[in-house]
């Protein structure tokens, strides 16, 4: 008998399939960031962008490694299905690396945000 995965197992996998689709061509400049999931943002956490929620938080490098955080709750309220969600993971997060390496999204993910 299988065992069943968890919604946030799921959204886990999401996740590490959107690194690695960054990674492929940002690997050298993320292999010290960290990467975290959180279920949902802190209450004193300021949305971003409109959001009512936070989706994610960019922590930059001070003391320590930069670090993206990802809030799983948020993002699944806002996918209608599993390949919208995917979708959204891999833009909040190419949004985070761009904000991090002071890039356009468009340049972190051409693929993504084609240049009209």
């Amino acid at each position: 008998m299988p065992l069943r995965r968890s919604r946030a197992d799921r959204f886990d996998d999401l996740v590490l399939d959107a690194v690695e689709h960054l990674e492929q061509r940002w690997g050298e400049q993320l292999s010290t960031v960290e990467l975290a999931v959180e279920a949902v943002p802190p209450d004193d956490l300021p949305s971003a962008d409109g959001e009512a929620v936070a989706l994610a938080r960019l922590e930059p490098a001070e003391a320590g490694p930069a670090r993206i955080v990802l809030y799983r709750r948020p993002l699944e309220a806002r996918g209608h299905d599993p390949e919208d969600l995917a979708d959204l993971v891999l833009d909040v997060l190419v949004h985070e690396v761009a904000r991090l390496l002071e890039l356009p999204p468009e340049v972190i993910d051409p693929e993504g945000h084609p240049e009209d």
